[in-house]
């Protein structure tokens, strides 16, 4: 069985970034001040990472390059084209990183930041042979799919470890830090509940898929995905960790779910909502199996663990990624009325909102349910300490997309003072838990530049580069000199008679 020849790009970029992987995984402590204003970079510990995150297909292109195979978003996209974004758009090209991936780089040094997270295109590195999956952020080879439907069944598991395997044989001596499957719980949602991501499975109430079982589909891939990781941390730290030294962790994506009234109802259903969430990722990792509140409203249903499995499952992460974007209100449904796809044990029988009484729960942003809510970086962090008595945590994502405004011009998107009240605000609220004895070890900006941001397409921008959809140009924001002044410990920028000077500026 021949690997596909690895990209030299991928191993430039690998080798040119390892400072993501040598810093120390231990740090100082921080000397972080509520009373200090604004917040700046020696309010974190000395060993802190920051950085900024990519992941493959939002990024690449170069889609059927070099021997890569068709992905699932490819195959999804092409024949869905009404479903990925405004203007049917797709990752075919993306930023053309594959080509540019020199100019990335500069972008990064130029920004100063010692840590840059991104994914391995899995359909890129081994596309063509028996099944496999990459180190996962979402796109796969098509043939999964086709061959016996990849996540829904357990072959996926042991692909996923041949694949996790390549990976620590070819990179395992520079990469220190290895995250096995980005979000588990955001892709059994909107893959399998809502099927508004490829493979499109879902059923009613949830949505008019083809096939598909909104109630249960996800759980089984969940627990795939579970295991796929716990197999493939089990191989790593015990044929690849002793000699390279890494360290190997799973990322969820992490909503802050507030009760939407003071009752005890609701109070019971923020909680209900965090353990369906947060615990449905990082309980099996950590202590071994599902929580038990989960056992009692699924049943049967939930599939479980063996006892090898469990044994192998505890203790399978060494640090914890938090996706974490906003805060949101938690509504029981048990007791009061709800849409018919929150009254369901899939939910665990939450609505989510962002508005109570009519008031939001904070300034809304391009993305539905992502609302500027700077308190929920503190409550998630010290949610996630209590619960997994103070596993070492790392921010992976954090991010702020303007709202959406019809025929924006490009001086407006550079000039992106709210990103940088954002990240300024959000950066606050960390270093708070971090003081208050959080074990935080790093903070990753979503994202290094605007991207292919999946179903929402091109129009949704995260970055803190612009890029020219014409030219593949990237000019940075505001909000790139505030992070680069940021780094150097000088939160405060000179603003530039017009953004159209922040390229010379920025010695671009």
């Amino acid at each position: 069985m021949e690997v596909n020849s690895i990209p030299i790009y991928l191993f430039f970029v690998i080798f040119s970034c390892s400072t993501i992987l040598e810093a120390s995984i231990n740090g100082d402590e921080p000397r972080f001040s509520q009373q200090q204003q604004p917040i700046i970079r020696s309010d974190f510990p000395s060993g802190f990472l920051f950085g900024a995150a990519t992941s493959a297909y939002q990024i690449e292109g170069a889609y059927l390059e070099d021997g890569k195979s068709l992905t699932n978003w490819d195959c999804f996209c092409h024949s869905k084209p009404e479903e990925c974004g405004e203007n049917g758009d797709n990752g075919d090209v993306a930023d053309d990183h594959y080509h540019l991936f020199m100019k990335d780089i500069e972008l990064m040094h130029s920004l100063g930041i010692k840590a840059y997270r991104f994914s391995i295109s899995w359909a890129r590195i081994l596309p063509r042979i028996e099944p496999f999956v990459t180190i996962h952020h979402e796109d796969f080879p098509q043939e999964l799919e086709d061959k016996y439907g990849s996540w829904l069944d357990p072959q996926m598991q042991d692909d996923f470890v041949h694949f996790a395997e390549t990976c620590f044989k070819n990179f395992g001596d520079r990469v220190k830090y290895w995250i096995t499957i980005n979000e588990p719980n955001l892709v059994s949602e909107f893959a399998y509940e809502k099927g508004v991501y490829p493979p499109g499975r879902c059923s009613q109430p949830f949505g008019n898929c083809l096939a598909g079982n909104s109630d249960v589909e996800p759980l089984f891939v969940m627990h795939n995905m579970l295991l796929a990781h716990g197999k493939a941390a089990k191989l790593y730290r015990e044929q690849y960790q002793p000699k390279q030294g890494g360290s190997v962790g799973l990322v969820a994506h992490c909503f802050m779910y507030e009760p939407i009234t003071d009752s005890e109802l609701d109070r019971k259903a923020a909680e209900r909502a965090m353990i369906f969430n947060i615990g449905w990722s990082f309980d099996p990792p950590i202590f071994g199996d599902y929580p038990q509140e989960m056992r009692e409203y699924h049943g049967n249903e939930l599939p479980r663990f063996t006892q090898e499995e469990k044994d192998m499952m505890k203790n399978s992460i060494d640090f914890i990624g938090i996706n974490h974007y906003s805060a949101i209100y938690a509504k029981d449904c048990t007791n009061s009325s709800c849409s018919e796809s929150a009254n369901r044990v899939i939910k665990g029988f939450v609505e989510i909102t962002g508005e109570r009484d009519g008031v939001l729960i904070g300034d809304p942003t391009s993305m539905p349910r992502f609302f500027v809510v700077p308190r929920g970086m503190e409550e998630i962090v010290n949610y996630v300490k209590t619960r997994y008595n103070n596993t070492p945590m790392f921010v992976t994502e954090n991010g702020y997309s303007s709202p959406n405004v019809q025929d924006v011009q490009v001086e407006e998107i550079l000039n992106d003072v709210k990103r940088i009240e954002f990240h300024q605000a959000y950066l606050a609220s960390l270093a708070s838990a971090i003081t208050n004895g959080a074990d935080v070890r790093g903070y990753f900006v979503w994202s290094l530049m605007d991207n292919y941001e999946w179903a929402q397409g091109y129009n949704v921008r995260f970055g803190l580069h612009y890029v020219d959809r014409q030219t593949f140009d990237r000019i940075p924001k505001l909000s790139a000199r505030w992070y680069q002044g940021f780094l150097k410990n000088n939160s405060l920028i000179d603003l530039p008679e017009s953004v159209h000077q922040q390229a010379d500026i920025y010695n671009l």
